[in-house]
């Protein structure tokens, strides 16, 4: 087995820490968009949702992958901000999509 470098991060720093999710720690939050609603369901008119996340980074309000369109899923996927916020009652937990990460 080789030893680490001092220049390298040990393996099990590098899986306990998310740079995304420190970073939304330390940012002010935005307001969100669209506060109890789905901003693309209500765009397309649709209004079935499970539970809403909002991103981090610019305030979109989107439903969740247990709802029938996905959108939070779909905002990642379309601008590459990676963490979302539960924004249902009683939840204070994030999620990073790049790192798959729940804190």
């Amino acid at each position: 087995m080789r030893a680490a470098k001092s220049s390298e991060v040990p393996l099990t720093k590098a899986i306990d820490t998310c740079e995304h999710l420190d970073a939304a720690d330390d940012a002010a939050e935005p307001d969100p968009r669209t506060p109890g609603h789905c901003e693309d369901c209500i765009e397309d008119g649709k209004g079935a949702w499970v539970h809403l996340r909002m991103c981090l980074t610019c305030g979109h309000v989107g439903c969740c992958d247990s709802s029938p369109h996905q959108h939070a899923d779909e905002h990642f996927r379309q601008t590459g901000h990676p963490v979302m916020r539960s924004v249902e009652p009683g939840e204070n937990w994030r999620w990073c999509y790049i790192d798959a990460r729940l804190r």
